[in-house]
């Protein structure tokens, strides 16, 4: 066969603070043929994630940093052009980690094949893939919320953040989501049937959180840090647990970290403190994927995608997920 070209993004230095142009190489080469046991993808989808910010920066962390010159990493879908494997065919959509690129020659072990009959492309990035699971394990497994009690998610707009709050509602729980701005608030009260909304650019946020949860916090799903942390450790409940699944607020700082002020409070109330990491939970996925799939068939679990055409765009449109420009899951369109 005669080999597409391959667009891709390949990190050209680390970043200090936001991510810039100047960061990136974009190159184009010949895609290499599948080895042995590879496929050579297609990519259509490519997910972007807050997490690929620390996975530019070279230091110890939960998975080994981006190399100098590497293909930028993230999760993608799309559909299988050429095969060395008896596993997959031309023509199977799969999702896996394919980089910042158009087409990704990986190793069939790496991929999952998906359905598109079942939902489009997109959702594979988003409730039905790693998005959707951070979301669920990191509620169900980390926050272990029972019918009743208050769970407060902050970034609950954002993919992550509105799946753990439909999550939280089908468990019986009181969910409070904390978004920027009007249009962001009332999807998730109105579309997502959140309990209530807090606009953390508008509203004083300790005074909201106590009047939308008068009977204190009892599971807090942090993908923000900072001083909306802070906030929620004011007013948590005796065995409350905080989840800490990102810090967005914290990922571009050019000066030490902002940690929580309030710590203590973990201390007054016999309270926890966890942070979460998707791949952990690997062996449990496809059980998870059925929940989702059941509750998204019902209608009691809806996602958003906010896909941005172009590969091109890359670097500009990863900045939206630090700006809070985005709505929804922030997905490119090759």
């Amino acid at each position: 066969m005669t080999l597409p070209e391959n667009r891709q993004f390949r990190l050209h230095a680390r970043p200090v603070g936001l991510p810039r142009a100047t960061d990136w190489n974009y190159v184009t080469e010949p895609a290499r043929p599948p080895g042995p046991g590879e496929i050579l993808v297609a990519v259509e989808y490519i997910s972007l994630d807050p997490a690929m910010r620390g996975w530019m920066n070279e230091g110890k962390s939960y998975i080994a940093p981006v190399k100098l010159n590497d293909v930028m990493r993230a999760l993608g879908v799309g559909r299988v052009i050429a095969s060395q494997s008896d596993a997959f065919a031309p023509g199977d959509a799969v999702s896996a980690a394919t980089g910042v690129q158009s087409h990704a020659t990986i190793p069939a072990s790496a991929a999952t094949k998906i359905d598109p009959s079942l939902a489009p492309l997109p959702v594979y990035l988003n409730v039905l893939g790693m998005t959707g699971m951070t979301a669920y394990f990191g509620l169900l497994d980390e926050g272990k919320p029972a019918p009743g009690e208050t769970v407060v998610v902050s970034g609950a707009a954002g993919a992550v953040g509105a799946t753990v709050g439909q999550i939280a509602k089908i468990k019986g729980c009181h969910v409070v989501g904390i978004a920027g701005g009007p249009e962001k608030c009332a999807f998730l009260t109105s579309e997502l049937g959140f309990d209530a909304a807090i606009d953390y650019k508008a509203d004083n946020l300790p005074k909201a959180l106590r009047t939308a949860c008068p009977n204190g916090i009892d599971v807090y799903f942090d993908n923000v840090g900072g001083d909306i942390l802070d906030a929620a450790l004011a007013q948590i409940n005796r065995n409350a647990r905080i989840v800490i699944c990102g810090a967005i607020s914290q990922y571009n700082n050019t000066t030490p970290i902002k940690g929580p002020a309030n710590y203590l409070s973990l201390l007054v109330n016999r309270a926890s403190m966890k942070g979460m990491v998707v791949f952990d939970y690997a062996d449990k996925f496809p059980a998870a994927a059925q929940d989702m799939a059941t509750w998204m068939k019902a209608g009691t679990l809806k996602g958003r995608e906010d896909i941005v055409n172009g590969l091109e765009t890359f670097p500009t449109t990863l900045l939206k997920l630090f700006s809070g420009e985005n709505f929804g899951k922030l997905v490119l369109k090759v």
